[in-house]
């Protein structure tokens, strides 16, 4: 069980991303949290810097179609990292597996077929309570967690780019 805040971090640890382009695609199913995790996200880029111009926001169905959602956003935007929101709440059958287990393999087979980092930020939690802690609620807001992650790694892809001097 998570016992930090998600959106407790150092401001000063995290780059400006005035000059970096985003991707969010968000699940439409557990929209209460989704939607909440969605705010996170944005909000904490435009702290950094980020413009609206700049944020690309796209909605599909549920969690499984994350990961084609963000491969659509990598091939048709011109972004710098797409972060992938959604929610998943066990129930009393293995579709949370399924669903989870799908997810995660896809936002990892994306990050390793594209140049740009794709953001994990989909919760995977046991009840309702629990997704509500995680999206803003008293353990934070997970949409805020992977933003931050976003703007390090956009950074960190910028820094070696410019060492190896492409």
């Amino acid at each position: 069980m998570a016992t930090k805040d998600l959106s407790a971090y150092d401001m000063n640890s995290v780059p400006s991303a005035a000059d970096m382009k985003f991707g969010i695609v968000v699940s439409e199913w557990n929209n209460e949290i989704t939607f909440a995790l969605a705010k996170g996200a944005v909000d904490t880029l435009k702290k950094h810097g980020a413009t609206d111009e700049n944020i690309h926001l796209h909605h599909v169905p549920g969690s499984f179609e994350l990961t084609l959602g963000a491969q659509f956003i990598a091939e048709y935007k011109d972004v710098d990292a797409v972060i992938c929101l959604g929610c998943v709440i066990q129930g009393e059958t293995r579709h949370f597996d399924f669903i989870c287990q799908g997810v995660t393999q896809g936002i990892t087979q994306l990050n390793m077929n594209y140049n740009i980092p794709f953001i994990f930020g989909l919760l995977t939690t046991d009840n309702q309570q629990q997704a509500i802690d995680r999206s803003g609620g008293k353990l934070g807001n997970k949409g805020d967690e992977a933003a931050v992650t976003a703007i390090k790694m956009v950074a960190l892809h910028n820094s070696l780019e410019q060492e190896e001097g492409k």
